[in-house]
């Protein structure tokens, strides 16, 4: 694995991991708020995926490695351009996954790029300011407590104002040209199913949508349901 930096066109650095074994096709791998590209969940994720293609993993502004200060969605779309414009030197087929509003993001920004060849969205809100971010959930917190536990990351982020000009997924999913995996939990505390199914009911085909019984938000489901999370994006990523 190595950490490589890149700048954003307003001039933020960003930092991503790069899992390489020098084959044709990468997937960009983009965490949600207040997850990082070193934090054990997408650390373990990247070494699962990395086996079957080679596998990048970013921090967004304001998280990590990378700086500046998270924008909830409003700039970091550019963070996603300058880490694909470095990629697309040396792969000839890139995918995308996103968890979160690391899903958002990449919704939006699938929206406006046609050369990705799939995208992944997990636990992606259909619009930020619909967000139900129960955190006196259980299934909010106890992950956290039990299973995300890391207090160094969160010395790391730096969070700027929510209230930045947004471009909400719903508004753009349609524009999607790529194959889209929309992936659910069914006990997510954070963004409820309801937000998957709109977005998938708007997108187009080809389109497919795998809800994950007794699972929570995001990287939980890779977390919490393991084998099925990684056979559900393999097969999606590796169908002709």
């Amino acid at each position: 694995m190595k950490e490589i930096f890149v700048r954003t066109d307003d001039n933020i650095k960003i930092a991503f991991n790069l899992y390489s074994e020098n084959k044709d096709e990468c997937l960009l791998i983009c965490p949600g708020w207040f997850m990082t590209k070193d934090s054990k969940p997408f650390y373990d994720m990247a070494e699962e995926f990395s086996k079957t293609f080679d596998t990048a993993v970013m921090d967004f502004r304001g998280h990590g490695r990378s700086r500046g200060v998270y924008t909830f969605t409003s700039n970091e779309v550019k963070d996603i351009e300058a880490v694909i414009k470095y990629l697309r030197q040396k792969y000839k087929k890139l995918c995308l996954m996103g968890f979160s509003l690391g899903g958002a993001l990449g919704i939006i920004y699938c929206a406006q790029d046609k050369e990705i060849d799939k995208l992944i969205a997990v636990s992606a809100p259909s619009d930020f300011w619909k967000i139900e971010n129960r955190m006196w959930h259980p299934d909010a917190w106890i992950p956290t407590l039990f299973k995300k536990f890391d207090p160094l990351r969160w010395f790391t982020i730096r969070a700027g104002s929510p209230f930045g000009k947004k471009i909400k997924p719903i508004d753009v999913v349609k524009n999607i040209k790529c194959p889209i995996l929309f992936i659910a939990g069914s006990k997510d505390p954070t963004v409820l199913p309801w937000h998957t199914e709109k977005l998938f009911k708007e997108a187009l085909p080809p389109k497919k949508y795998e809800l994950f019984q007794n699972c929570r938000h995001a990287e939980d489901l890779f977390m919490e349901d393991k084998d099925k999370f990684m056979k559900v994006c393999l097969d999606f990523l590796t169908q002709s």
